[in-house]
């Protein structure tokens, strides 16, 4: 027969609200459900510790924040290469993964770059194309697929050249 876990016959229980408030001695106290509290709290309905030099976030700079965004640009920029390889081998499925699985990061950096017009215009162009990409990938259509992946390509590029 499996005992209780933890149990101690004539203990009484021990409890803990949010892993702050309680004796000490129960299993969340300290922890608040997965969270790191041997600092002090800000509040005692909070899992998060006061901010200080020390916390996971740090406002970025600017060059900073741009220089992040081009990273994913430039990752973005190769993971549409792998694009024509996959509509040759017919494998409609990566395609479409691959337009999925990072892109939501593209959009976001290519968002937060385009500051002019004309940028924003270029990213929109970019977008379009990336949608076509998924369309034709989505018809089996190999031809228009190849084409579409390498008109984002070339619209990438050229928002890209323009910051």
């Amino acid at each position: 027969v499996p005992a209780v876990a933890n149990a101690a016959s004539g203990d009484s229980p021990k409890f803990s609200v949010f892993g702050v408030v309680g004796d000490g001695t129960s299993l969340s106290e300290g922890a608040a459900y997965g969270s790191d509290q041997s600092t002090k709290v800000y509040s005692p309905y909070s899992v998060y510790g006061e901010v200080g030099p020390d916390s996971l976030y740090k406002k970025a700079n600017a060059d900073e924040f741009t220089s992040r965004k081009k990273a994913v640009l430039a990752e973005s920029r190769t993971r549409l290469q792998k694009l024509p390889g996959y509509a040759q081998k017919k494998e409609w499925f990566n395609v479409r993964d691959e337009l999925t699985r990072y892109m939501y990061e593209t959009r976001g950096a290519v968002r937060g770059l385009a500051k002019t017009t004309t940028q924003k215009e270029k990213a929109d162009a970019f977008f379009k194309a990336m949608e076509e990409t998924y369309l034709q990938a989505g018809f089996k259509s190999q031809d228009k697929t190849l084409a579409a992946s390498e008109l984002s390509i070339a619209t990438l590029d050229d928002f890209v050249a323009s910051l």
